[in-house]
C-alpha cells in the first residue's frame, strides 16, 4: 500500500464511514482491483499517485490501461472515484455523502 492509500484508510477507519474491502476484484477474469470498494453500493476509490512525476498510471500503455478498467467498472455499474493525494479532504466528504 502507498503512503495515500494508508493515510486515506486510516481516515476513512476515524471518520466512521463502512469499512472498504481494499483490493477488491471487481471484474471476473481480470486483475483489475479497486484500492478501495464497497461492493454493496458499487462505489470504488481510486488513490492516483505519481501525478507529477510522471508515474505509471500517468504514461501511454498505464494510461489505456486504466481506461479500460474505469470504462468497464462503469459499464458493470460502479461509481469510480479517483482522487490524488491533495485532494483527500474532498475524498472523505464526497464518500461521507454517498455512503452515510
Amino acid at each position: 500500500m502507498s503512503k495515500f492509500e494508508i493515510l486515506l484508510a486510516n481516515l476513512i477507519k476515524i471518520s466512521d464511514l463502512p469499512k472498504p474491502e481494499q483490493e477488491y476484484m471487481f471484474c471476473e477474469g481480470r486483475k483489475w482491483r479497486f484500492d478501495f470498494a464497497w461492493p454493496d453500493k458499487k462505489i470504488a476509490v481510486e488513490c492516483e499517485g505519481g501525478v507529477w512525476i510522471q508515474g505509471r498510471h500517468n504514461r501511454g500503455k498505464g494510461f489505456i490501461g486504466d481506461c479500460h478498467k474505469y470504462n468497464s467498472a462503469v459499464l458493470l455499474g460502479w461509481r469510480v472515484l479517483r482522487y490524488t493525494p491533495d485532494m483527500i479532504d474532498k475524498a472523505i466528504s464526497n464518500l461521507y455523502s454517498l455512503l452515510k
